[in-house]
């Protein structure tokens, strides 16, 4: 996948045609956006940060790093996994994926991570990713009566 074919975008800009597909990656609505005007495809709440991490770095801004090691491990719990693989297989898709997020820090928050995790800068979580996808098929199918 190519780096521009993945953004980063606030929900709050205007829906665009170059978006392609339009994901929500919060785990709260959007003051002020109606459903109309947010034109998404999909809103993964399991893929947010927790509530407590959420709260925890709009305390401390300056904690970047160890907000990104700390939502990468929650990315690890079972909660995460379907929105992860759902995540990868639209991104693997070779459209324009754009991650909507309503933090007025553009540089510094989970739809960030997250795209940096599909372009392959950032390591995925264990048991996730196109690798993940793949082995969780391959066993599906051994365990199919034939």
């Amino acid at each position: 996948m190519l780096p521009e074919q993945i953004r980063a975008k606030r929900i709050y800009e205007k829906a665009s045609r170059a978006d392609g597909t339009r994901v929500l990656v919060d785990r709260l609505w959007p003051r002020g956006v109606s459903k109309e005007q947010a034109v998404l495809h999909a809103w993964m709440r399991d893929l947010a940060p927790s509530d407590e991490l959420r709260k925890w770095f709009h305390q401390h801004p300056q904690s970047w790093p160890m907000f990104r090691k700390q939502y990468c491990k929650e990315l690890r719990q079972t909660h995460a996994a379907a929105g992860l693989t759902e995540l990868y297989r639209l991104a693997s898709q070779r459209k324009r994926l754009t991650l909507l997020f309503a933090s007025k820090d553009e540089l510094h928050n989970n739809a960030i991570v997250l795209k940096e995790l599909l372009e392959g800068i950032r390591k995925p979580p264990t048991g996730t990713g196109p690798a993940g996808l793949r082995l969780m098929k391959e066993s599906q199918a051994k365990r199919m009566p034939a």
